[in-house]
């Protein structure tokens, strides 16, 4: 016991030995708990694996004819594999690929199967005329049409116009030559599958209509009837695309087209 600061003498050589026990119990657990600190502490990290080397290849596509073809090649083949370095060049229709060798294999069957030719249609445009509700005869107009391309046919004659605006400064008459396309323009696009077809369509008549301007008298007086819409085919049946009167006359026209797959 410690009685004012002083062990007393009975108990001093218990209290002597309990320390010394005491001291050897922390000198053996102490070396042990920093064992496992370290243990845990110096434990090495897990080697990631290398990533797979890369190929630079190119592909050559044949049926590319336009930018807007090769892109879209370009945009799917990235959207499949976000991991390939993808570069298109229209100058020499071609895809450049950087990517594993298990990537490019994917690449090559998809540019395949992406790479094919656009399909054709052939679209008969018939225009009936009614006088007075009264069939009277009907014009057939075949146009070959590339899926996703404008075609454009025009029948009728090229007319020049003049036109002219007096110079105020001097008594003399400034005029110019103008061009107008005078008769029947049809314009045409056709987009979708075979089994869903979509055109979009323009089908425009002029004509002269034997009235004199009433700004300038010189100036001829054109009659346009215009028909611009979109419509939803089926291969090889018939549609409507719509009916036109004639102004100033009894005369109607109507318009109808059939598609159909070229081979």
């Amino acid at each position: 016991m410690r009685l004012n600061g002083v062990v007393n003498g009975r108990y001093a050589p218990r209290f002597a030995a309990v320390a010394a026990l005491c001291a050897l119990a922390f000198m053996m657990l102490a070396p042990h708990a920093d064992a496992q600190t370290n243990a845990a502490g110096s434990q090495p990290c897990e080697a990631r694996p290398a990533p797979p080397p890369e190929t630079v290849q190119t592909i050559f596509v044949s049926n590319a004819s336009e930018q807007n073809d090769l892109n879209d090649i370009a945009t799917d083949v990235r959207n499949v594999l976000p991991r390939a370095h993808v570069f298109a060049d229209q100058s020499r229709k071609a895809i450049t690929l950087g990517a594993t060798g298990e990537d490019l294999a994917t690449a090559q069957k998809l540019i395949a199967e992406l790479d094919v030719p656009r399909k054709a249609y052939r679209l008969t445009y018939t225009i009936t005329d009614f006088e007075s509700g009264k069939r009277t005869g009907s014009e057939h107009y075949v146009l070959l049409v590339v899926d996703g391309m404008k075609m454009v046919f025009k029948e009728g004659s090229r007319v020049p116009i003049v036109t002219g605006m007096p110079d105020k400064q001097t008594a003399a008459q400034s005029s110019q030559i103008q061009y107008m396309d005078i008769g029947l323009s049809i314009e045409a696009t056709v987009t979708g599958s075979p089994e869903n077809l979509v055109l979009f369509t323009k089908v425009e008549q002029s004509s002269f209509s034997g009235e004199k301007s009433a700004t300038t008298p010189a100036d001829p007086v054109i009659r346009s009837t215009i028909l611009n819409g979109t419509s939803e085919l089926s291969q090889n049946k018939p549609t409507v695309l719509g009916a036109l009167d004639i102004p100033g006359t009894t005369r109607h026209q109507e318009i109808e087209v059939v598609a159909e797959l070229v081979p």
